[in-house]
């Protein structure tokens, strides 16, 4: 039975790898280990060691903590909320996000937040 921490610990390596664009296979190339383990790591299938994890904190340049965020009461929820981080649709756009310049990602951010408070009333 997969453990709630290697889920989420897997989905933060998965959620990240796809930000920075690199495959499973590239990451795996990378911290020496095939990509079907990197798969068995997202799902949470498999758990990823200290050193793995820091190997894969450091190709992926974040601390390794990164991993862990929003961990706190994740384990209680975690069937009861939507998955972003497997979404692909919304990781797409995640990605676009971030590649828009900061001043523009700012606006758009702003007509976000106005669209969907205008929904809610």
């Amino acid at each position: 039975m997969k453990h709630p921490v290697d889920v989420h610990v897997g989905k933060r390596i998965r959620h990240r790898r796809w930000m920075v664009g690199m495959t499973q296979q590239q990451l795996a190339e990378k911290v020496g280990i095939k990509f079907q383990q990197i798969q068995k790591y997202e799902t949470g299938m498999n758990r990823v060691s200290a050193s793995r994890l820091w190997e894969i904190a450091e190709t992926l340049e974040v601390p390794v903590g990164h991993f862990f965020e929003g961990l706190e009461g994740e384990a209680a929820v975690q069937q009861e909320s939507h998955d972003f981080l497997s979404d692909r649709e919304a990781m797409e756009l995640i990605r676009s996000y971030y590649a828009i310049p900061e001043t523009q990602r700012r606006r758009l951010f702003d007509l976000a937040r106005v669209l969907s408070e205008s929904n809610a009333a």
